[in-house]
């Protein structure tokens, strides 16, 4: 439909099943003002007369699994009601323009930026061209469009703000030019793929799988080309508690080494006992072989290893909890994943600054006000820097929030939910 008349179409309620499902029903206003503003920012930029479709795709929260994906292990997470929205058009060319809120505008000719290209790493130009060429290598079809996008995930939060981008462009592509049959968990390994060969990063898959794939869900990597992904049938609201994310203003600049330096020590462990991830590796077999490991690969590359195999032991736990009901062993869980990350993942704070610590503040405030409490909190995401993740009971959420924005400032502190859907056309 044109502009107006999605505009019309939104105003008139047409999309307010899919943003209740999506935000709840006390964001519709919200959300129509929100999508009805992107609309506008769109005719603005490429015209009004023009055929669109509105798009969303979520961020993400980790539950459990914290830097195991890489190495082929188990994660819990679930998508998030903060996600980034696109307004999007095809095109009769190769061309793709991306205008995305507070950055340049991305322009990509495909039938030329084909193929990885050094000197255009680390852009969001080489995701574009990243997901068209996964696209098409896996023999789906391409073409061009324009697009405006605005997000609410915060960038260096933990909650996967680059890898709903990636989804996203997966995600118009995929119902623009293939009518929405590609699975989403491909499009999710389709922008593992773009992130790992057209941006440059080594990252793992469990980001893009969280955005893409809706709900709370478990993700066995043991086969990363199929990973084992189930559905959890729990919702945290219901149950009496409120997801709260804490932004301790860090950012994720400069901090490549630092998230690079954990897959690389772990698999390093995994190599010197004749194997390429940690997955395939026993754990006794590296207990066993910790003497020459200290003056191989160094002592933090042993405990990295060694907490990937418990968190692998915590997923099934956590797993077990959630279909049980069970908020307790849950809790008890999450608690115990977040100090195998401090003592031994280390991937709380960067050695680079060490003045600058704020995930582990947030985490000795966060266990002060929680203490005596039924609740749970841990570092959230990547780590070094961005967001700490806690299950407060809903009678303290707001008292949470006001006292972690004293200490952190106004907004810190997010109050979510998690959504069913993860990468959706919206109407």
């Amino acid at each position: 439909m044109k502009t107006a008349d999605l505009i019309k179409a939104i105003n008139d309620g047409k999309a307010d099943e899919m943003f209740t499902a999506l935000y709840g029903a006390e964001a519709l206003e919200m959300q129509r003002a929100r999508y009805t503003k992107a609309i506008g920012e769109f005719k603005e930029l490429y015209g009004a007369d023009r055929d669109v479709a509105a798009y969303s795709v979520a961020g993400r929260t980790e539950i459990s699994g914290n830097h195991t994906d890489h190495n082929y292990g188990r994660v819990i997470a679930g998508s998030l009601n903060l996600d980034i929205i696109a307004i999007a058009s095809p095109r009769e060319d190769s061309t793709i323009r991306v205008k995305s809120e507070g950055f340049p505008e991305d322009v990509v000719d495909f039938a030329v930026y084909n193929a990885p290209d050094p000197s255009k790493f680390s852009s969001s130009g080489s995701i574009i061209a990243g997901m068209c060429a996964g696209m098409k290598k896996n023999g789906h079809k391409i073409g061009g469009f324009d697009a405006y996008t605005t997000s609410n995930v915060l960038k260096g939060s933990g909650m996967s703000s680059s890898a709903a981008f990636e989804d996203m462009i997966g995600n118009i592509l995929n119902h623009i030019y293939n009518e929405g049959n590609v699975d989403n968990v491909e499009i999710a390994m389709l922008s593992q793929y773009a992130e790992n060969e057209f941006f440059g990063k080594p990252c793992g898959l469990m980001d893009q799988v969280a955005c893409a794939a809706g709900g709370i869900v478990s993700i066995d990597f043991a086969e990363p080309k199929a990973p084992v992904i189930e559905k959890m049938d729990f919702d945290i609201t219901k149950a009496g508690y409120n997801l709260c994310i804490v932004n301790t203003g860090g950012n994720h600049a400069d901090l490549t080494d630092d998230y690079a330096s954990v897959p690389a020590e772990m698999k390093a462990v995994a190599a010197k006992l004749g194997k390429k991830v940690l997955r395939e590796v026993d754990e006794e077999d590296v207990i066993k072989a910790v003497p020459e490991l200290r003056s191989e690969v160094g002592d933090r590359a042993i405990m990295r290893a060694l907490h990937f195999f418990e968190e692998n032991k915590r997923v099934d736990a956590l797993k077990a909890a959630l279909k049980a009901g069970d908020l307790d062993k849950f809790f008890e869980g999450i608690i115990a994943s977040g100090r195998s990350s401090f003592c031994y993942l280390q991937n709380v704070f960067t050695t680079k600054n060490v003045r600058e610590q704020g995930i582990s503040l947030a985490l000795c405030l966060a266990d002060k006000y929680l203490a005596g409490k039924k609740a749970a909190f841990r570092v959230h995401g990547g780590g070094f820097a961005g967001t700490i993740q806690a299950f407060v009971p809903a009678e303290d959420a707001e008292g949470f929030r006001a006292y972690m924005d004293a200490a952190l400032g106004e907004g810190s502190c997010l109050i979510l939910r998690i959504r069913p859907y993860g990468a959706v056309k919206v109407i």
